[in-house]
């Protein structure tokens, strides 16, 4: 009887398994790279991807509806279609100017940590500067050179008295930090003035990166102020004046002020002719608990508590008082317009 052959492999058919098991490996390869790739875009655009920069033409916000806390930006001029870009770095408040962005960010822990952080055109982190606080203000000059933020110390709104603020300055060209505003001679009623309960907030710069505006409170009363940096010298110029916003063009300043008693929606926006010193009321009657943004000479903008769930929106108004309110963004606040 004949025993039954043994098995062999042909030497096709070891390289068909050989090859079998090297494109096994490549596809396998190929999904690392892929999820390695896919991974690290992910860790970049948390800092705000290269392509997701300050283009002129473009509103810039925080975003407070999908992707909330990142900002985002749509084409600025309202007649076109608002297709909205994300992508942008995560920030509790945002402004820009002139390819430098100030980005103001609070980290969970015990406790907290809030950070400002210095971007350039490409959004990428320049500089950081750890706070302490609850990130409320910021500001960046024409030029891109003068930044500005303020922190709430203690309490967390502006429209009672249990509060307390710091404010600082940071010029980008020189790196000098004023790390708080209340070291700054102040001039009150024509008298150098001195009280522990002095606070600033809400700065705004000139064009020449030396004069600027803000806020300044003591003994339940607020002050516009007008600052002089290389004199390190500020005078008030008005009573009843928050959250100062000064024009492009220099001539005016957009305020909120305190028309209604209480802590229940006190402000309406105004705006002062610095020549005349004379103001008018906007259209906007709402109280806007923001330092208002100009887009342009004529147009204001401004965050507002939001519908369905949206914690705010972005709306303009005309800087002239005529015209009504006009929604700009849905879920959005801290706008900015990119010249």
């Amino acid at each position: 009887m004949t025993a039954p052959a043994t098995a062999t492999s042909s030497p096709r058919s070891l390289r068909s398994r050989i090859l079998a098991v090297v494109v096994a490996a490549a596809v396998l390869a190929g999904v690392a790279v892929a999820y390695t790739l896919h991974a690290a875009q992910r860790a970049q655009s948390a800092d705000g991807p290269s392509e997701f920069g300050l283009d002129r033409g473009h509103l810039y916000f925080r975003s407070t509806g999908a992707g909330a806390g990142r900002v985002a930006r749509v084409p600025a001029p309202p007649g076109r279609a608002a297709v909205r870009t994300t992508g942008g770095p995560s920030c509790e408040r945002f402004h820009a100017a002139a390819g430098t962005g100030l980005c103001l960010q609070r980290r969970a822990g015990i406790p907290p940590k809030s950070y400002a952080v210095v971007l350039d055109g490409s959004l990428r982190e320049k500089r950081r500067i750890a706070l302490t606080g609850i990130p409320n203000r910021a500001r960046v000059s024409a030029s891109g050179r003068m930044l500005s933020w303020t922190m709430f110390a203690t309490g967390d709104s502006y429209a009672g008295s249990s509060f307390s603020t710091r404010t600082s300055i940071l010029d980008t060209r020189t790196g000098y930090l004023v790390k708080n505003m209340e070291e700054i001679p102040l001039t009150l009623d024509g008298r150098r003035y001195h009280s522990p309960d002095v606070n600033y907030w809400g700065v705004t710069f000139a064009k020449d990166d030396n004069r600027f505006y803000a806020t300044v409170s003591t003994k339940g009363r607020t002050y516009l102020v007008r600052g002089d940096m290389r004199k390190w010298a500020a005078t008030t110029l008005r009573t009843n004046v928050e959250c100062p916003s000064l024009s492009p063009d220099n001539t005016r300043i957009a305020f909120k002020k305190r028309v209604r008693k209480g802590t229940r929606d006190p402000w309406r926006l105004y705006v002062l002719d610095l020549r005349t010193m004379r103001e008018h009321p906007l259209a906007e009657r709402r109280s806007v608990d923001d330092q208002a943004v100009w887009l342009d000479d004529g147009t204001l903008a401004y965050a507002l508590p939001g519908g369905n769930g949206r914690k705010q929106d972005v709306w303009s108004t005309p800087a002239d008082g005529s015209g009504k309110p006009t929604l700009r963004v849905r879920g959005g606040s801290s706008p900015v317009a990119v010249r």
